[in-house]
C-alpha cells in the first residue's frame, strides 16, 4: 500500500513539475515576443504587465497542449532511466519542441506551422528552458542531481 502511494506521490509531482514547465516556457515565450517588439523595462506601463499575468498563463495552456505527448514519453523514458537531472530534461525539451515543430509542419492546412530558422531556435529554445525548470522534480543537490 505504502508503494502504490509513492507512485501517486512522485506522479502528483511530475504533474506539477509539467505545469511548472508550461508556465516557465510560456514566460519565455512572452518575454521573447516583447522583446522582439521593441519592449523594453524602462518602458514599463501598468497595463503591459498586467496583461502578462493573463497571457503567460493563457499561453501555457497551448504550449501544455502540444506538448503532453512527446513530453509524456520523455517523462516516462527519465523514470525508466532514472534520470531527474536539469541537463537530460533541457535537452529532452528541445527534443519535444523538434518533434512538436516536425508534427506541425506535416499537419496540412496548419496554421501552427513554423518554417523559419529564428521561430524554430526560440520555440526550442522556450521549451527547454521550461523543462529544465520545472519537469526536474527531486534533481536538487540531495537528490544528487
Amino acid at each position: 500500500m505504502s508503494r502504490l502511494i509513492a507512485y501517486l506521490v512522485r506522479f502528483a509531482v511530475i504533474l506539477f513539475g509539467y505545469a511548472v514547465a508550461s508556465l516557465a516556457a510560456s514566460a519565455f515565450l512572452n518575454i521573447l515576443f516583447l522583446a522582439s517588439l521593441g519592449y523594453m523595462p524602462e518602458h514599463a506601463h501598468p497595463t503591459a504587465t498586467a496583461s502578462l499575468y493573463f497571457s503567460i498563463p493563457f499561453v501555457a495552456l497551448f504550449v501544455a497542449y502540444f506538448a503532453f505527448m512527446p513530453a509524456a514519453i520523455v517523462i516516462l523514458l527519465a523514470e525508466i532511466l532514472g534520470r531527474r537531472d536539469w541537463l537530460f530534461y533541457a535537452l529532452a525539451g528541445a527534443v519535444v519542441a523538434a518533434v512538436f515543430l516536425g508534427l506541425v509542419d506535416n499537419a496540412r492546412d496548419s496554421a501552427f506551422a513554423v518554417r523559419e530558422t529564428s521561430a524554430m531556435a526560440v520555440v526550442a529554445a522556450a521549451w527547454s528552458a521550461g523543462s529544465s525548470t520545472g519537469l526536474a522534480p527531486g534533481a536538487g543537490p540531495e537528490a544528487g542531481g
